[in-house]
């Protein structure tokens, strides 16, 4: 059989770099459309198995010319940010490039085309925590859907909850509070913790695209939903908690230091019927999968 060609940006990042390695591992040819200054460290051992496209230096038809029929777009570059100095590059990332990939997508015949969502973008006004950003995310996913109407394309939209893992970025809560805690620092000043959240593990957000990849019909035209998460939301606070429990940490944790952001999202979960209806789940407890994190950070 003929090696299905998937062209994912995003592939330097925490996300991408898990799902560009399995679907080198599932058999896909992967092009990957990065800048030419992209940090490719979580991505290097497989590099010589990619194809790369430097997007800052050729134009975005470029790897639809050279490689001819693409089956698929997995669309995970976001930028974020809560500076309104950086609205200009939000645009750009989060609309107008994926707007432009639709636009070859449709000239060149390509299948379809999965956007990453995110939590923060599901309600119907934006998150005032960070309004610019899941405004944008809002504003593309409409895009998505009218273009799938207008222009007869797939067009899947994955949003996904708030995925944890090794090799996310340092400054995010998750890997921030293991480092602590596996520090053992005297102490962590906290929220109250309460907010209700669906943590699923990179893992398992990787098997949801490639079995999403595998089933969907490249046929049939149409916007189609899916929530990504483990179905069960729990609070920050357990979470912290299951954390420093794993890491055997004596640090104190001080919650209710800190105040709550206002219009914080006080509970989010993800509706997975669509997944489970086509065999999906999650592989591991919760406490396994931090367990799993936990021991990579250690090494």
């Amino acid at each position: 059989m003929t090696k299905q060609t998937v062209l994912v940006t995003g592939a330097t990042g925490f996300i991408g770099s898990h799902l560009v390695k399995r679907l080198v591992a599932d058999d896909y040819q992967v092009v990957v459309l990065k800048r030419s200054f992209s940090d490719t460290k979580r991505i290097n051992d497989i590099l010589p198995s990619l194809v790369c496209y430097d997007i800052d230096l050729c134009g975005i038809e470029q790897p639809f010319q050279d490689l001819g029929k693409i089956d698929a777009i997995i669309h995970l570059a976001t930028f974020y940010s809560r500076d309104q100095k950086n609205l200009s590059k939000m645009f750009e990332t989060n609309i107008a490039f994926p707007m432009e990939l639709m636009k070859a997508m449709v000239k060149f015949g390509t299948g379809i085309f999965f956007n990453t969502d995110t939590y923060v973008s599901k309600g119907q006004s934006p998150y005032s925590g960070a309004y610019s950003y899941s405004m944008s995310k809002q504003h593309f996913r409409n895009w998505g859907e009218q273009f799938a109407l207008n222009s007869k394309i797939a067009f899947a939209n994955v949003s996904i909850e708030h995925p944890f893992g090794a090799g996310d970025y340092d400054y995010k809560l998750i890997p921030y509070l293991i480092k602590q805690l596996l520090n053992n620092v005297p102490e962590i000043e906290l929220t109250s913790g309460e907010q209700k959240r669906d943590f699923v593990h990179v893992d398992d957000v990787v098997s949801a695209y490639a079995l999403l990849i595998d089933k969907l019909s490249r046929d049939i035209p149409g916007y189609q939903q899916y929530e990504l998460g483990t179905g069960q939301a729990i609070s920050l606070r357990e979470f912290i908690e299951m954390a420093k429990a794993l890491t055997n940490a004596k640090t104190e944790l001080k919650f209710g230091a800190l105040p709550l952001r206002e219009g914080e999202i006080m509970f989010s979960q993800a509706d997975i019927q669509a997944l489970t209806r086509m065999s999906w789940k999650c592989v591991q407890s919760l406490e396994e999968r931090l367990g799993k994190t936990i021991e990579a950070e250690k090494n």
